[in-house]
């Protein structure tokens, strides 16, 4: 048995790339100049995956301008006084609002994968947003002529053909970023919200077949940005029970951050289900000390002492720039961990007499 290995998606972008996300936005750089400073940087970040050995690599969402809002780019429909979230740290991150119907997506994640594809034949992983992270777009006080029920279900349908887009390109697996989870418990704690995301979450999720499901993953984490976090405080004990719920196949959970490990391992032991893996973060994006490949080892072996190999994987707790303004670690900080949970893995596997995983 093997021991795969992924990333989760975002790796810092280049002050260059930043400026000339602005410049365009603003209308002082051409399309054409701003694609030709997308490929460069996209090639750069994909060149720096391969070098760490990586078998399954992301574009590292340069051409994301977050991973939440990217549906929405563009759209005319939105005005800027949508939901705000706060971060332990004091800053916030606010949400536009919906502000007449109907609803589609702008962009759909599979541009962006065409796009990693002119550069690369490795195996790519594409990032989608959920269904649930869109739902808080509609306003609490309803639209006149676009109901709330006629929103969801144009959501579903636009949710389910952003992974299905994907699929069909060829990604490797399509990972859907749920990091409202632990955010949902904050605000309701009674779980009623959580369970309200799952609940449309798995109406996007049972619209795949089996084999399509087992490409699908879900990755939740307490929301890293600039450093902090939006949903740590939140136990996993509350959220693991109604998560492992959810109809995917793989699940990326923040781990390496946890300060108690066993008590997560328990939790994770006691709720997963016998068709679903477990990919647990063994670098902490947000601290900038980097994990050795023995640290890493040491961990995987731990974990493997709750959840069996065949169900175990591998990855970082977070991508490591969401926003893509978030500059807080240095790229060249952020694949340093990425080489060391590549080399740690490997190091686990080699441990308990595992091939390594081709993935």
């Amino acid at each position: 048995m093997k021991i795969s290995t992924e990333p989760i998606g975002s790796v810092p972008r280049s002050q260059k790339l930043l400026d000339a996300m602005q410049k365009n936005a603003a209308g002082e750089l051409s399309d054409t100049d701003f694609n030709n400073i997308l490929i460069d940087e996209t090639k750069l970040v994909i060149h720096k995956f391969h070098d760490t050995g990586s078998t399954i690599i992301t574009d590292g969402e340069q051409c994301k301008p977050s991973f939440v809002t990217y549906p929405l780019h563009g759209l005319k429909n939105l005005s800027n006084d949508g939901a705000v979230i706060p971060f332990a740290d004091g800053h916030t991150r606010q949400l536009p609002k919906l502000v007449s119907g109907p609803f589609k997506y702008n962009n759909y994640a599979a541009q962006y994968l065409n796009f990693a594809k002119q550069i690369t034949n490795s195996p790519l992983k594409q990032a989608v947003i959920s269904a649930s992270a869109i739902s808080l777009i509609y306003p609490a006080e309803g639209i006149a002529d676009y109901p709330r029920e006629q929103f969801i279900a144009d959501l579903i349908n636009e949710a389910e053909r952003d992974i299905r887009m994907c699929l069909e390109a060829g990604a490797a697996n399509v990972q859907i970023d749920f990091t409202e989870a632990r955010l949902a418990l904050k605000l309701d704690p009674s779980g009623g919200v959580l369970n309200a995301f799952i609940d449309l979450n798995n109406q996007v999720i049972d619209r795949f077949s089996d084999a399509d499901k087992k490409r699908i993953g879900v990755h939740s984490c307490p929301g890293g940005d600039h450093d902090s976090t939006h949903s740590a405080d939140i136990d996993y004990a509350d959220l693991l029970p109604s998560l492992f719920n959810l109809h995917a196949t793989n699940f990326y959970l923040e781990f390496a951050a946890e300060e108690d490990k066993i008590h997560v391992l328990e939790l994770i032991r006691k709720n997963i289900k016998p068709n679903q893996k477990v990919f647990i973060g063994v670098t902490n994006v947000i601290s900038p000390k980097i994990e050795t490949p023995e640290e890493v080892r040491d961990t995987i072996l731990l974990a493997a002492e709750f959840i069996p190999v065949e169900q175990l994987g591998t990855t970082d707790d977070c991508g490591f720039s969401p926003f893509a303004d978030d500059r807080s670690t240095a790229q060249d900080i952020a694949f340093a961990k990425i080489a060391a949970r590549i080399e740690g893995t490997k190091m686990a596997e080699a441990i308990m007499n595992l091939p390594h995983a081709s993935n």
